[in-house]
């Protein structure tokens, strides 16, 4: 058999080859990192970013790589732990992780819960941003765009008023159990007389306080808030109601008020991260009925 010697030039090619093969196994993967995550909502949201906002990362470092995401309406102890189990170690939520809306820590640093959180998130190799202000400035707003399609509302709305939806006519208390039963709403309140007719309704996702609560309500025959205190709105309704005014005001609960916004979130966040799986996570509606005890 004629032996086989290679020419130079294949000797070369092929010592290169070798190399450049021993180069790639040994370059380790790049993984997507929290900052990165960050920078790609503020190039997908829409708005131009604010320098003064809520919108920041709460918990972890930017260079921290991302295993997979979840989407939530609020960072409750049990979310970032239902998230940890799940591999979902970034945790992008809308309301604050520790108990104040800017998320200032200096309060409870000496809190033994506030501690125990901090240090699971730590431990846990976990991030969390807070995703607010942008999340409600995008047009159309997030949280309303969410809570919209998940009441099926879509056709009822206003196209001049965002907020504004037109029904046909029903009793305030079918139309507020009809909420209820849609969004699993346990301890909805209704201030009201449960057979006023309603045909238009205004919807404030979240805490509303008196002013806009007062103009809003002249707008609709209900006024639909998460929130707010019985002292201002509350009073005002009822003392509308008492006055000969035929008014009512739905109360549903921050939390509910404001949960498929951050389900449509988890939607639109796919559209521009496909490198790890991102998967909502629903926080648990804080109250339960004296009938209905949570189980």
């Amino acid at each position: 058999m004629t032996p086989y010697y290679p020419s130079r030039r294949t000797f070369l090619m092929t010592t290169l080859g070798l190399a450049a093969a021993r180069t790639l196994r040994a370059t380790p993967y790049q993984s997507l990192t929290a900052g990165q995550v960050i920078e790609r909502i503020k190039t997908n949201v829409g708005i131009p970013w604010r320098e003064q906002t809520v919108d920041r990362l709460i918990a972890g470092t930017p260079e921290l790589p991302v295993k997979g995401i979840a989407s939530t309406m609020m960072a409750t102890l049990d979310v970032l732990q239902r998230s940890a189990a799940k591999g979902l170690n970034m945790v992008i939520t809308h309301e604050p992780t520790y108990y104040s809306h800017q998320d200032r820590t200096e309060p409870i640093e000496q809190d033994s819960l506030y501690q125990l959180k901090r240090d699971f998130i730590q431990q846990n190799g976990m991030a969390v941003f807070h995703f607010h202000d942008h999340w409600h400035g995008r047009r159309p707003d997030g949280i309303a765009t969410g809570m919209i399609r998940e009441l099926g509302w879509e056709k009822n709305a206003d196209p001049q008023n965002p907020r504004l939806f037109v029904f046909p006519e029903t009793s305030l208390a079918r139309f507020a159990q009809g909420m209820a039963t849609k969004l699993n709403i346990k301890t909805m309140r209704v201030v009201g007389n449960p057979q006023m007719p309603v045909r238009r309704a205004l919807a404030s996702w979240g805490n509303v306080s008196l002013m806009p609560g007062i103009p809003y309500l002249a707008q609709a025959d209900v006024l639909i808030v998460g929130e707010t205190h019985e002292w201002e709105l509350v009073e005002y309704v009822q003392d509308a109601i008492a006055s000969g005014q035929k008014k009512a005001l739905i109360i549903m609960g921050h939390l509910v008020s404001e949960q498929a916004g951050m389900k449509y979130c988890t939607e639109w966040l796919k559209t521009f991260i496909p490198e790890v799986p991102i998967e909502f996570m629903p926080a648990a509606e804080p109250y339960w009925r004296p009938d209905q005890p949570a189980k």
